[in-house]
């Protein structure tokens, strides 16, 4: 990369900081990406042309779908802003490659199972010992609210309140939303703050520190290894998973577990409809107002 091109960068990840709230993670993420593209091209990237870019198609033939996706991304918001800034009067973009992506469906887990978790979890709390009675509250979080577990192993230990049915979360991208907490979650949540210390800033503490996304993964591993369901199958995410799953085949609107997910895009949210393809016909021969029409 020129010296040219690391000071529009710079300048770049400056705006997407101040004005977009970038964080350090993502602003990283963006510089690799152009430093990258960058190199395919063996030359400078904020003076490339529609020709150039062109090229990265097949610079980045052996690279996954959704690497070729992300980091195109990254240069049509650089060219974006150079554009906006009066540094370029043209737009080459559009001859960036545009893999088309496949979204993989999402591992989940049946009510049985799911109740076989919740039974070897209960059991094991009702010994009483912390370590226990710590993982039923987790359980009751992850599948009872949907919570991710970023937002779960940050949740301050003042954040679930008696009598207050939802907790306000600051999910991905800083954005808040309101999530409701079922009375089971915060009867199970109430029983292990008696073990938490009240000078604590974080619900579920690990030494000086909140839990860590890797321990909390090991944990609910762990329970459903006591469950007798393969440890591979289950993730914090897959009990995500089971909880839009199993509210959708419910009855749950869409519209309504797009914001308790905390989903930007709702076709990020229409991914679990294919779980319950069954229902939704189902649903629309009972409820459309043509269905009780004699043929």
């Amino acid at each position: 990369m020129t010296d040219d091109d690391r000071a529009l960068v710079d300048r770049f990840l400056d705006m997407m900081a101040a004005e977009a709230g970038a964080s350090p993670h993502t602003l990283a993420a963006y510089r690799n990406d152009i430093t990258r593209a960058a190199e395919d091209l063996g030359g400078s990237v904020g003076t490339a042309d529609a020709a150039t870019l062109s090229r990265l198609g097949a610079e980045w033939a052996a690279l996954s779908p959704a690497t070729v996706a992300r980091r195109s991304a990254a240069l049509r918001r650089f060219f974006g802003f150079l554009m906006d800034e009066g540094l370029r009067d043209d737009d080459p973009s559009a001859a960036l490659p545009r893999p088309r992506l496949e979204r993989p469906l999402p591992r989940i887990l049946d009510e049985r199972e799911v109740t076989a978790i919740f039974e070897a979890a209960e059991e094991r709390a009702a010994s009483g010992e912390p370590a226990a009675v710590r993982n039923l509250a987790i359980l009751e979080l992850l599948y009872g609210s949907g919570v991710r577990a970023s937002e779960l192993v940050t949740l301050g230990r003042g954040a679930l309140r008696q009598g207050q049915p939802f907790v306000i979360l600051r999910g991905k991208g800083s954005k808040e939303r309101l999530v409701p907490i079922s009375s089971r979650a915060e009867t199970a949540v109430g029983r292990w703050l008696e073990y938490v210390p009240s000078d604590s800033l974080w619900l579920f503490p690990s030494g000086k520190r909140h839990l860590s996304r890797v321990r909390l993964f090991q944990i609910v591993r762990e329970i459903a290894a006591l469950a007798g369901i393969s440890p591979e199958r289950i993730s914090p995410h897959v009990l995500r998973h089971a909880f839009a799953t199993h509210l959708l085949a419910g009855g749950a609107d869409l519209r309504v577990l797009q914001s308790l997910l905390g989903h930007a895009d709702i076709a990020t949210t229409q991914i679990y409809t294919h779980v319950d393809s069954a229902r939704l016909v189902e649903l629309v021969n009972a409820r459309h107002p043509l269905a009780d029409r004699d043929r």
